[in-house]
């Protein structure tokens, strides 16, 4: 497998990134306005969070027109694996029973989520076959 070389996204990169995915490329304005619905962010916070983004490598600018478009330069699974992959190895001991357990345990998954979580067992235990 090859190792990303970018760097992890911050918490506040990683809020911006997942507005790219949602939303596809975007101005720093509707970035911006969908940040505040959680809390107050200044534009302009939001402005040099994204250019420091494109610097790092995990956003694209496009500047053909007076208004930036900023878009996710990462792929929305490729970074959740990466950073699942990180969070089981730092506070899991590597072990993915104990997060899986861990996140479950605490009773908040829904029973569609419990459903789907069946469903990928039973599919997984197939392919084994």
């Amino acid at each position: 497998m090859i190792k990303d070389k970018r760097p992890k996204p911050t918490e506040s990169e990683l809020e911006i990134l997942q507005i790219l995915w949602e939303c596809g490329p975007s101005a720093v304005r509707v970035v911006n306005d969908r940040l505040n619905l959680k809390r107050d962010v200044g534009y302009t916070t939001t402005l040099k969070l994204m250019q420091i983004m494109v610097d790092k490598g995990l956003a694209r600018r496009n500047t053909d027109n007076r208004s930036h478009i900023y878009e996710a330069n990462v792929e929305e699974g490729a970074t959740q694996r990466r950073l699942l992959d990180e969070l089981k190895d730092a506070a899991f001991r590597g072990s993915a029973i104990k997060l899986v357990v861990q996140a479950l345990g605490n009773g908040n998954a829904s029973r569609e989520e419990l459903d789907e979580i069946k469903a990928l067992i039973k599919k997984l235990e197939s392919d084994e076959k």
